[in-house]
């Protein structure tokens, strides 16, 4: 997910405000599908329910994700250091990147459970009511829990936490199927138990692979969008010396980003004038944008630009 500057007028939050504001919203997460695991699995193995116990599963994987979240946020606030001279906010991204294979893993076992339950349709039993109180409660806990830690993600701007709170909207969704799948079954239907159980599987398979890609994209240097280079530019034309910009590269580094630019000035000024042009277009961008660092290259103002002529 990309930020912009407008959803927060703030300066970025640093890593350890993230950090903490991962933590709190984790732990609460953790709290909530604990319980909810342990009241999808347990009343969906007396009641016979597969579909109840799949979306079980997946609250048990959130608590994997959970831990994923708490073990990134950790390691992202740490300072540079000599081997990680950029800092260590790509752990976010690794992190994302490990929760989008569990999801994926955890949504290929489920959707081959289900089939089999198909496979064998005279050994399905007529889902309880139990068990439909039970996914009902489900979609109303889930749902309030992705409204907080979304609130709370945003807050930070950190894509790590959408991740991980689009994962509990994923269960509230996967929580009405199975609804569905349950009100089908008493109504006569039991086949429809095992395909909620299918279609949930395929839900979080589908979310799973969208985190993963996404996280690889960012892993191979994914730049940012458009409006956001455009804003970083903006920043620095306006900088008091600043007559062009132009050569605006950018590469995540987590949520945060690290950047180089081309600035021209006047071509009279002394090396020290123009350094000191430079030094204040950097601290520009570091303060209105997230962005961790910028290499900036200083050009003289309306000369051709030799930087991209072959080398001989």
């Amino acid at each position: 997910m990309q930020f912009t500057d407008q959803d927060d007028e703030h300066a970025p939050h640093s890593a350890a405000e993230r950090a903490a504001a991962a933590s709190r919203s984790t732990w609460v997460s953790v709290v909530v599908n604990v319980v909810l695991a342990t009241a999808q699995v347990v009343v969906g193995t007396l009641t016979k329910s597969q579909a109840l116990i799949a979306d079980g599963i997946h609250s048990l994987s959130d608590l994997v994700s959970d831990f994923v979240v708490l073990f990134a946020g950790h390691h992202a606030k740490k300072d540079a250091d000599e081997d990680h001279p950029y800092g260590h906010q790509r752990f976010e991204t690794a992190a994302s990147l490990a929760l989008g294979l569990i999801l994926l893993a955890v949504g290929g076992g489920m959707v081959w459970s289900a089939l089999q339950k198909l496979e064998s349709p005279d050994t399905i039993a007529p889902a309880h009511t139990t068990a439909l109180w039970v996914a009902l409660g489900a979609i109303v806990t889930k749902e309030l829990l992705f409204r907080y830690m979304l609130r709370t993600a945003k807050a930070v701007k950190s894509s790590l936490l959408v991740a991980n709170a689009w994962h509990a909207r994923s269960d509230a969704a996967s929580s009405l199927v199975v609804s569905l799948g349950i009100l089908g079954s008493m109504a006569g239907y039991p086949l429809l138990d095992p395909i909620a159980a299918l279609i949930v599987g395929f839900m979080v398979g589908k979310m799973g692979w969208s985190f993963a890609w996404d996280a690889l994209h960012d892993l191979m240097d994914r730049g940012l969008d458009e409006a956001e280079v455009q804003a970083i530019r903006a920043t620095l034309l306006a900088t008091p010396g600043v007559a062009g910009v132009h050569d605006v590269r950018t590469r995540k580094m987590g949520d945060m980003v690290v950047a180089d630019a081309h600035i021209e000035v006047d071509a009279k000024l002394t090396v020290e004038e123009g350094h000191n042009i430079a030094v204040a277009a950097r601290n520009a961008v570091l303060k209105r944008h997230r962005v961790l660092n910028l290499m900036t290259h200083v050009d003289p103002a309306h000369r051709p630009d030799a930087d991209h002529q072959p080398v001989v």
